[in-house]
Parts: structure tokens; C-alpha cells; sequence
């Protein structure tokens, strides 16, 4: 693989051209805004010059960023890394259709872009660690005392009927009997949940529809519980959690998870199919050989074939009005920020499509018409925001094959949470760990540190000279987090460990992101928010879609799967030629 992709030298346009009109102003170089250039021009709704994008960053890819670190020759993830290969949109636009076909030589590509689909490697669950309490296990040991009929007894004080569970299983304990005692899910669904007779593994057959014809009527049958005959959808998930298996049950689900996100008060209706769905042991994940992010820029290239179809970098949206001249010609004036020469320019279109998560809605300018009724602004605050940081460090050598890890992660209730074991240059032996972090609870541990002013020093190693080291300087976590951030992980795995040569830091909290990725509040119709938000107001051709709105949050799926449903509805286009008909796409 050659490091300068040349899949990512789209062309960007950072410039102006004041008064420029066109059909449709799609705010956010993202996946789904890039998604929807790519069908409207692509599905021959309007011409390229008609639909055109606006970021007010000079990359593309929005939450997706894959880097090259000095030295290596593989890419690394600070955003999204990988898909199922059930999430369907994602994968034909990676793999080809139609899915059907095993053979992906016999697959025809949508893209023209190549982009190699590997395996995302999880590892091997008896080699890589688990560090809860101060005690360290090989993360398959609770299995491997079940099959020797004894319970693995950690530091945390789990109810009787619990103990010996790995937190998958109890994960999937807990949602198994809270769907077991509504009787209408326990007869309609019965042959599709399925519990084990050992004990401790639970099979949860159910499709995305199941799920969505369960979600909105699921009661909590627990009489004496504080939540008894409640809708699950109003229950927070950790409210639920702790009601099935004790607060101590909660410590260690939230701990041996990895997740703090996974556990938070968010809404436990959605948290059921999310946690057997993504988080199950039997998920295949794939990710893209030269970088996640290409998707992103396979489809951009896509929709740039088109003539007169343009990518406006470093513009940034301030405002937008109905109040304006042309009005006898285009709907609405959108006034931009030209970041490089400071300058505002206007901007005419019929259509406007936002596909920019909460933070970055609630940066607009909130006096601009669209805000002004009560009903947008408490959707838009429907989602949590989950804080995420991540660090890549390049080391001299994978010292973790010292230990017999070769892939995967490994997990901590140290403020680290985790860490991923990214690969090797098999030339020089340079190697990338990603300590990946910093969600929800321990993001002020962290957020300390980062704010500090001395940056990590690069230093020479083989294949990276200081020159090109020296180009990453401003990207640099700081020296106090590098330096926290060795001590855990030295505590995790139990061994010295070497410094590393160079680092990469991303806060995905800063603006205009606001976070990694999204989930849904208690007490929210998530049923009726998905297709509000992506058409608020009846009579204005305004959009809003994204990851943050969708039943698939922190994916690229969903942010495909909430644009699709928009095109379809609000744009009248057809199905995609190249998707499977039957194929769910949500509420």
C-alpha cells in the first residue's frame, strides 16, 4: 500500500463566489451530506452544479479521520474504524453488489474508487487482558470456568444468580428477562430469544424490525421494582441496570464493558438491540485497508465526476433567511463564513440540508428563523452528547507480541478504558497502539490533562526522520497526558513498557463535533424524533440528518441510513439500483 492515497486527493475549494445559486446547499462534507450529493447527482435528480456541499473544515470525512503516522506505512483510526457486515448501505458501497454474491470478484462496484475490505481483528480473547480492581485476567475467563462448572469470583459483590457471568453475558442476562416478562414480547418473540440451558448464554434472533415493532410497547414487569409497569423507553439504562443486578452489578457491567457510553442513563429501549447487536461476540466488523475515511472520500469522488459539482472547504455556515431579494427565484439566502480570508459571502438554494450533529446545530445562529418554535430545539436535544478522545502512538516495536497479543484490545477500569493494538510496519517493526478514552465519566480525568500547554516531543526513529516527525508537532498530545497515559498502561498489562517515538491527539468535544457520537435520552419517542428531524418544519424544504438521529449512532449506517430515508421521502427518489429491496432502513 502506497502511502499517498491518491483516492484522498479530492479537489477542495476553499474560496467564494458571492451570490452563487444553486438547488440544493448541503451543509457538512460528513458521510451523510457527502451521501446525499452522491445520489442526487448520481440518481440524475439534479446536475452537479445544482447540489453543492459546504464544510467549514479543509478535509472531508467529518468524524471519520484515518492517519499515517511518521514511520509506517498502514493507517490508523481517530474517528470511526469499522462496519458490520450486516449494516448493508456501507458494505455495498464498500464491497459491491450484490451482497449475495460471496465471490467479491463477481461483485459490481457502485463507486469507482477501490477500496479493500479487511478484517477487523478483535483478537484473541485468551490473550488479551482484563484489568478490573487491580486484578488482571485473560478476557476469557470467565468462559473458560464454565466449562469447568466453576464461577470466576471477582472484587465486585454480585448478587448470588450473577456471579461467574462475563459482562456480555450479563448484558444479555438482563435484556433476556426484561423482554421475558412482558408476556406479548415473551409469546410473540419466544422462538426468537433463546436461552441456553447452561446457564449463561442468551441468543437474541431478532431482526432491526422486530426490534422497532418492540421498542415503543416493551413494559418493565418487575412488581416492587420503582419502575414497575413503565415503558422501558422511559427508563434510563443504568436506572434499569441497577434494578436488575444491583448497583455492584452496574459498577462491573460499566467497568468490563469498556463503555462508560454503554451504560449511562440513556434510553434502555434503544440500549437493548444496540448492546446484542454491535457488542455481541459473534459480530463481524471489517474495516478499509487504506483507511476508513475512504469511504468518505469514495463517495465525494463520486458525486465530483459530475460537472460543475463543487466542495466548498473552510466555509462555514453562520446564518440563513427567508427574508431576501431573490426570493421569486431561490427560498433561502445562507450567509457563509470564508475562513481563510475572514470574509461573509451569500449563498442562494431551494433546499437545505444540514447533516451536522447536535453541537454543531446549536452553533448556528440561533435567532435564525427555524429555531424559533419550542419543538426543534427539545428534539435536537434528544441525544446525549458521548465525549470521545483519542490518542494513536507510534512505538520502535509491537511490544505487546511480547505478551502474545497480536490484535484486539484490552480493557481497564483505569480512566484509559481501553486500548487497541493497531498494527506493525513489517519493514521496520514500527508499531501503533490507540489509547482510546475519555468517555462520559472519566472525560474530566482527561480534559485536565489535555489542556495543558507542554506538547509530547517527537523524537527520530527508524524510517521517521525529525523532519517529518516535526511536521505532526501541532497534533501532539500533551506530555502530562503521554506520561499518565504510559503509567496505565503499564498497570494494565503488567510489564515495562518502551516510551513511544511520536503521538496523535483528537477531542472530538471540540467544536463544531461537540462529541464522538450520540444516544438517545429516556422518555423520548425516538419513533417519532428519527423522521421529524429530517423535515422540522412541514412547510420549509429544510434537513436535518447524521449520525446523531439515527437508531444506528456512532456508525457511518446510520448517517446513510437517515439520508437514504430522507432522499426517498422529501426528494422522491427511487430505491438505490444497487441495494438489496429488503433491506430495513428504520423508522
Amino acid at each position: 500500500m502506497n502511502q499517498e492515497n491518491v483516492n484522498k486527493n479530492t479537489p477542495l475549494y476553499p474560496g467564494m463566489q458571492p451570490d452563487l445559486k444553486v438547488e440544493v446547499a448541503i451543509i457538512g462534507a460528513g458521510t451523510s451530506g457527502l451521501y446525499t450529493a452522491f445520489r442526487l447527482v448520481t440518481d440524475n435528480t439534479y446536475k452537479g452544479h445544482e447540489v453543492q456541499i459546504f464544510d467549514m473544515s479543509d478535509r472531508l470525512g467529518g468524524r471519520l479521520e484515518s492517519v499515517i503516522m511518521p514511520g509506517m506505512n498502514f493507517w490508523g483510526e481517530l474517528g470511526g474504524m469499522r462496519y458490520l457486515t450486516s449494516q448493508e448501505i456501507v458494505t455495498t458501497l464498500i464491497e459491491g453488489y450484490p451482497l449475495k454474491e460471496k465471490d467479491l470478484n463477481k461483485r459490481t462496484p457502485v463507486l469507482k474508487d477501490k477500496m479493500t475490505p479487511i478484517p477487523f481483528h478483535m483478537g484473541d480473547p485468551e490473550k488479551l487482558f482484563m484489568y478490573l480492581r487491580k486484578e488482571r485476567f485473560q478476557q476469557n475467563a470467565w468462559t473458560e470456568d464454565q466449562k469447568q462448572d466453576k464461577k470466576l469470583i471477582t472484587r465486585y459483590y454480585l448478587n448470588k444468580e450473577d456471579e461467574g457471568f462475563s459482562s456480555d453475558q450479563l448484558f444479555n442476562k438482563i435484556i433476556y428477562n426484561v423482554l421475558m416478562a412482558d408476556p406479548w414480547v415473551a409469546e410473540t418473540y419466544k422462538e426468537l430469544i433463546i436461552a441456553d440451558p447452561n446457564g449463561y448464554d442468551y441468543t437474541f434472533k431478532l431482526t432491526s424490525r422486530d426490534w422497532d415493532a418492540i421498542k415503543p410497547r416493551l413494559m418493565y414487569n418487575f412488581p416492587g421494582s420503582p419502575y414497575d409497569q413503565r415503558k422501558v423507553n422511559d427508563i434510563g439504562f443504568w436506572n434499569l441496570i441497577k434494578d436488575q443486578v444491583s448497583q455492584e452489578g452496574y459498577e462491573f457491567l460499566a467497568n468490563a464493558g469498556g463503555y462508560y457510553s454503554n451504560t449511562i442513563n440513556w434510553n434502555s429501549a434503544e440500549a437493548f438491540p444496540y448492546m446484542v447487536g454491535d457488542f455481541s461476540a459473534d459480530t463481524t466488523y471489517k474495516t478499509i485497508e487504506e483507511g476508513y475515511d475512504s469511504i468518505a472520500y469514495a463517495v465525494a469522488n463520486t458525486y465530483m465526476e459530475h460537472e460543475g459539482a463543487r466542495i466548498w472547504s473552510e466555509n462555514k455556515l453562520i446564518t440563513f433567511t427567508k427574508d431576501h431579494p431573490l426570493i421569486h427565484t431561490h427560498t433561502y439566502e445562507l450567509t457563509f463564513l470564508n475562513i481563510r480570508s475572514n470574509t461573509q459571502w451569500k449563498v442562494y438554494a431551494n433546499a437545505i440540508v444540514l447533516g451536522m450533529p447536535r453541537k454543531s446545530l446549536e452553533l448556528l445562529d440561533q435567532n435564525t428563523f427555524i429555531f424559533n418554535g419550542q419543538e426543534l430545539n427539545d428534539n435536537i436535544r434528544s441525544v446525549i452528547m458521548e465525549p470521545a478522545f483519542k490518542i494513536l502512538m507510534g512505538f520502535e516495536r509491537p511490544w505487546w507480541k511480547d505478551l502474545g497479543i497480536d490484535s484486539g484490545h484490552s480493557i481497564t477500569d483505569l480512566p484509559m478504558r481501553q486500548c487497541y493494538y493497531f498494527g506493525t510496519d513489517p519493514e521496520n517493526n514500527n508499531s501503533m497502539l490507540l489509547g482510546s478514552y475519555g468517555d462520559m465519566e472519566t472525560e474530566t480525568f482527561w480534559k485536565a490533562l489535555s489542556d495543558d500547554k507542554v506538547l509530547f516531543k517527537v523524537r527520530a526513529a527508524k524510517s521517521a526522520s525529525l523532519e517529518e516527525l516535526h511536521k505532526f508537532d501541532d497534533v501532539q498530545a500533551t506530555e502530562f497526558m503521554v506520561n499518565e497515559l504510559m503509567n496505565q498502561l503499564r498497570e494494565l498489562h503488567g510489564v515495562d513498557i518502551p516510551e513511544p517515538y511520536v503521538t496523535y491527539f483528537r477531542d472530538w468535544t471540540d467544536d463544531p463535533y461537540g462529541a464522538g457520537y450520540h444516544a438517545w435520552k429516556a422518555g423520548f419517542s425516538v419513533k417519532d424524533v428519527m423522521p421529524y428531524m429530517r423535515k422540522p418544519l412541514v412547510e420549509e424544504q429544510i434537513h436535518i440528518i447524521g449520525e446523531a438521529y439515527s437508531d444506528q449512532q456512532g456508525w457511518v449506517e446510520g448517517a446513510f441510513c437517515e439520508a437514504e430515508k430522507m432522499l426517498q421521502t422529501h426528494f422522491k427518489l427511487d430505491w438505490p439500483y444497487w441495494l438489496d429491496p429488503d433491506y430495513y432502513l428504520g423508522w
